[in-house]
């Protein structure tokens, strides 16, 4: 069995060395700034995030400037980064920090998690990026190298479990700098070296003392995986129709979306479905805006 403390230094000495230079992670990278990125990287690779995150805090460099715009700018401004349900709950949680916290965000993961749209995931994050503090921080790519690294298995299960939970508690350094360290060290691990698929263990500075790589890579035996799909579906549709409304600042007529999309009854099914989540609002019988 690994003693937990054996992987610290060599994944935090990583780190120092490779970790990635991203606007988020400054120095002088604001709370807020952190915030937006962690609702910018929820299934949304860092690339993508970049342009969009550095607009939208030249745009909204507070809370309380997203929090004076309609919803539909911060629709506008989500661009094409998908989910954009996403930007109505920053934009929600932005209001609920101005609210209750004198338009700055709160570094208590309980006040963090009470706001909108933000679950214990991003809480925590936040917590330990913008603030330092110690906190147990599970995404995807941590989660893929706790269950190689210490349960030995490829990929982690489809959910989150409390024997996870328990380990990752396990690992998680005492001194309260270091842990937040080491949470944003280990998901760089996962996002550059123990990825999904052809992880570079080569690479990895705790290969020696991975259970998974010392086993010969067994493979995944698990559940199914959800595979996601784009072409035609739902969620292609709405992101046409999004794109339409996104460029006019008015109302855009039917035809306009009609022309979006061939298939009349899905195209029908996809602008209800973004009226009841609010993304879109019908003005008239033919023609429907942002909120």
């Amino acid at each position: 069995m690994i003693a937990m403390s054996e992987l610290h230094a060599p994944i935090l000495d990583w780190y120092d060395a490779h970790a990635r230079e991203l606007p988020w992670r400054s120095p002088d990278a604001s709370a807020w700034s952190v915030m937006v990125s962690e609702f910018m990287l929820q299934q949304t690779p860092v690339a993508r995030v970049l342009p969009v995150h550095g607009e939208w805090l030249r745009r909204w460099p507070t809370p309380a400037a997203l929090a004076a715009e309609p919803t539909g700018e911060a629709v506008r401004g989500w661009g094409r980064l998908g989910y954009p349900r996403r930007a109505l709950r920053l934009h929600a949680a932005a209001t609920a920090i101005v609210a209750h916290h004198g338009g700055e965000v709160p570094s208590d993961y309980d006040d963090l998690i009470a706001l909108p749209g933000i679950g214990d995931y991003t809480a925590a994050a936040i917590a330990s990026f913008a603030f330092g503090r110690r906190h147990v921080v599970l995404d995807t790519n941590v989660r893929r190298v706790f269950a190689r690294t210490l349960a030995g298995v490829e990929l982690p299960g489809t959910s989150l479990t409390r024997a996870e939970r328990d380990l990752a508690t396990a690992v998680l350094p005492d001194d309260e700098a270091t842990a937040a360290t080491w949470a944003v060290a280990v998901m760089e691990l996962g996002a550059l070296v123990c990825t999904a698929t052809s992880p570079r263990c080569a690479a990895c500075p705790v290969a020696d003392r991975c259970r998974w790589h010392l086993a010969g890579h067994p493979a995944y035996d698990g559940p199914p995986r959800k595979v996601q799909t784009w072409a035609g579906t739902d969620r292609q549709c709405r992101g046409r129709l999004l794109a339409v409304l996104r460029e006019q600042h008015g109302p855009v007529h039917r035809s306009a979306l009609d022309a979006t999309w061939a298939d009349a009854d899905q195209r029908g099914r996809c602008l209800a479905g973004l009226v009841g989540d609010g993304l879109v609002v019908q003005v008239s019988d033919d023609t429907w805006s942002l909120p």
